[in-house]
């Protein structure tokens, strides 16, 4: 009896000592959603909110300022990972149609007012010219916290004044109906005013976020510039990965401060919720389809994809993304937990080049 609790004590505490790790990070997340809940009865002002959401904001800020470098010096970024990127995504936007078609998330939901919502109109051909834009950024400084995106408005043409309206747009029907007798016919007339006109205005602008894919695309084309220049190419080339395994180094100490910012970082989410239950009554279709979503492409699709390009286990592969796929959860930043897919040379991890995945995951 002894040495059967021994052989299970030792083995929990290797499972604890691997993936301790993922371990911390899933109870912080269980910890910060009852924290949330039981802060919310003591009615913190919004100021005091936002005092406890710093540990929180912290980790977000040590996450972003690593991923520049991440990305950009990295020697593996290269063409393939562009190509998968582009794929995955593609594959994850089919993903979120069918599971839309299939659930209907917006049936639950009121539904608002278009007009008194303020928010700008995009036409699918403005969306895919855009991400062809962003492919190229035009600065590249401005890329790594601004992206391009179309701004579409929808503006009613001035109505002309009544004589106008009378002698060109106005136009009237008048035809006559027998009553059952077929003595008496009854005239009718039926006004076929065309609809007002609509004029469509675009205009250039930006939104908040990183032009992840454009610094891809300019870091796998700088890489491949200064392989082809050989010797005259070697001082920026160890360069670059002298600053990627300065960033690995610091990453690896920014991870084990997740699960204590998690904490702060779900709690401050859920107190700055106005109604609990009548969000969740409004969005729970909509979370349902975001959780199948992300578990269906997440944890079949990409392992799929996996399985059928490298003729490997996806067990193992899975074991190996767990970590990152809980940060991209927990804390809604599909860039973020790029940086925490393990290492290459670890048994049980993925390619470096696979830490798009999660970007890919969260489109």
């Amino acid at each position: 009896m002894a040495v059967a609790l021994d052989a299970v004590w030792l083995r929990v505490k290797n499972v604890c000592k691997q993936n301790g790790l993922l371990i911390m990070s899933v109870l912080a997340v269980v910890i910060g959603c009852l924290l949330g809940f039981f802060l919310r009865t003591r009615r913190l002002t919004e100021q005091e909110v936002k005092y406890f959401q710093f540990p929180g904001e912290l980790l977000m800020r040590m996450l972003k300022i690593n991923l520049i470098p991440a990305l950009t010096c990295s020697s593996r970024l290269g063409l393939i990972t562009v190509s998968y990127y582009l794929w995955t995504t593609f594959v994850a936007v089919i993903v979120g149609i069918i599971m839309v078609s299939i659930i209907h998330p917006g049936g639950a939901a009121q539904k608002e007012d278009s007009e008194d919502s303020g928010k700008p109109i995009m036409s699918s051909a403005d969306a895919l010219l855009d991400l062809i834009r962003n492919m190229f950024p035009a600065n590249l400084v401005q890329a790594t916290f601004q992206q391009y995106r179309t701004s579409t408005e929808y503006r009613l043409k001035p109505k002309p004044t009544v004589a106008q309206s009378e002698s060109t747009t106005r136009r009237a029907l008048i035809y006559g109906i027998q009553d059952d007798n077929g003595t008496d016919i009854q005239n009718f007339a039926l006004d076929l005013t065309p609809p007002p006109d609509v004029l469509i205005k675009t205009r250039e602008g930006t939104s908040d976020g990183m032009n992840v894919l454009g610094i891809v695309i300019f870091s796998a084309t700088m890489g491949i510039m200064l392989g082809r220049m050989g010797p005259n190419g070697s001082a920026l080339v160890n360069f670059c990965q002298s600053l990627n395994e300065a960033v690995l180094r610091i990453v690896a100490i920014v991870i084990w401060y997740f699960p204590f910012g998690i904490v702060f970082l779900v709690a401050g989410k859920i107190l700055e919720m106005s109604d609990p239950s009548a969000m969740g009554k409004k969005l729970g279709f909509y979370a349902v389809t975001v959780v199948f979503g992300l578990v269906l492409h997440g944890l079949f699709i990409l392992p799929a994809m996996y399985f059928f390009i490298t003729k490997k286990s996806p067990i193992v592969y899975i074991r190996g993304i767990l970590q990152a796929l809980l940060i991209a959860l927990a804390t809604s930043s599909s860039s973020d937990s790029c940086k925490y897919v393990p290492e290459p040379h670890r048994p049980y991890s993925p390619p470096r080049s696979s830490c798009l995945i999660y970007s890919s995951s969260r489109r």
